[in-house]
């Protein structure tokens, strides 16, 4: 059973008096524990189509059916409750709080999220997933003094730290060498099996692909293949 299903999407602009359409009737679904990957060239409507899944932006036709609720039909407020609770962002830049400590940015995303949890199982939580992603030994730490892709490693880790179903990735590499490249997406697959997350990544970087279950090329608006 798919964790998200969109349907008939699309999504218009108007560019003074012209309409111009970017997403052209998209049919996607997402399933449990998997990677897909949105890849085609720019003006494809790739980050488009994951910021509309995610909740970022409004669609113009169309459902998003996530839980059995369609988003599409929900308010902004109804919608911003369930990025919070069930939806986690990793982007190009890592967009750390400067003035928080790598271990302060998870409290505050477990915060966002609502999770009751008391003082010592916080404190466990957060301590865990450091070690996982491999920077326990950097929790006092300011993003200043991180690499770049240590601020991923902690972007990532402030994204799933909540639990949530869903992981949205937009160019997650775009901004390191091939090593940290590779680092990230093998972190992000192993997070995504072990934690029962579905990842939905936009890339250009097609050695990132190894590490996916599914690619969705798109074009002019269309899923070319799948």
């Amino acid at each position: 059973m798919s964790v998200i299903a969109i349907n008939e999407l699309k999504k218009r602009f108007t560019n003074g008096e012209v309409e111009e359409e970017i997403l052209k009737g998209i049919n996607l679904e997402l399933q449990p524990r998997e990677i897909t990957a949105l890849v085609g060239a720019s003006g494809s409507g790739k980050s488009t189509l994951l910021t509309i899944a995610a909740g970022l932006q409004p669609s113009s036709e169309g459902s998003i059916v996530f839980n059995g609720q369609d988003l599409t039909q929900m308010n902004s407020e109804e919608i911003r409750k369930i990025r919070a609770k069930d939806f986690g962002f990793v982007f190009q830049s890592s967009h750390l709080v400067p003035f928080l400590t790598v271990e302060e940015q998870l409290y505050l995303m477990l915060e966002v999220a609502g999770k009751h949890l008391s003082k010592v199982e916080l404190q466990k939580e957060v301590r865990e997933l450091l070690q996982r992603v491999g920077m326990e030994h950097r929790k006092n730490a300011y993003p200043s003094s991180l690499s770049g892709g240590e601020r991923q490693r902690v972007a990532i880790a402030r994204a799933i730290v909540h639990r949530p179903k869903i992981l949205f990735a937009d160019e997650p590499t775009a901004s390191l060498d091939s090593l940290k490249s590779k680092d990230v997406m093998k972190l992000i697959r192993e997070l995504t099996t072990s934690f029962n997350i579905t990842t939905l990544i936009v890339t250009h970087d097609r050695e990132m692909l190894d590490y996916v279950d599914n690619i969705i090329t798109m074009k002019d608006g269309f899923i070319q293949s799948n």
